[in-house]
């Protein structure tokens, strides 16, 4: 645990209660994603490229440049070409694309990068619920989601594409 956790203070209810939760989830938003996107580089992957492989790993051969980006944009946060990203991930030869379906499904050498991105993501994410009880994350995601339903947002997690 890092010098800051072990560094963390307890406040009254009221004084928690009265926090500004922009500034809070914006925060974490920036530092979680900051930490996931620092693991990713050291792969030579952004975000997108990590969706994208997780995507075509779950449902081969499903998607297609179109349907995925479709599907992608509204979580993309930097003005990402995920054309280029397919055509980065394909000159890797990590993807391929059916050439009368345009289904998108990784190679071997695109799964053992895929699992090797996972590797590293799942240390931030090991590393961000330290201290934090299952009961207590799950609590945290189901209040966010009312938050985002309130403010007119879908608050449901996203389908599935099988």
């Amino acid at each position: 645990m890092s010098t800051r956790a072990e560094a963390l203070r307890e406040y009254p209810d009221e004084e928690l209660a009265a926090q500004p939760i922009g500034a809070w989830t914006g925060q974490a938003y920036r530092r979680v994603v900051g930490a996931i996107r620092a693991q990713l580089a050291v792969e030579n992957l952004t975000q997108p490229h990590w969706w994208t492989l997780n995507h075509a790993a779950g449902a081969p051969g499903t998607w297609t440049r179109t349907t995925l980006t479709a599907r992608l944009a509204p979580y993309d946060d930097q003005d990402t070409d995920f054309d280029a990203v397919y055509d980065d991930l394909t000159a890797r030869g990590w993807l391929t694309e059916d050439d009368t379906t345009g289904g998108l499904t990784l190679t071997d050498e695109g799964e053992a990068a895929r699992l090797r991105a996972r590797g590293r993501n799942l240390r931030v994410h090991h590393q961000t619920h330290e201290g934090i009880s299952q009961a207590d994350f799950i609590t945290t995601i189901n209040v966010l989601r009312r938050m985002v339903a309130n403010l007119g947002g879908d608050g449901n997690l996203p389908e599935s594409a099988k």
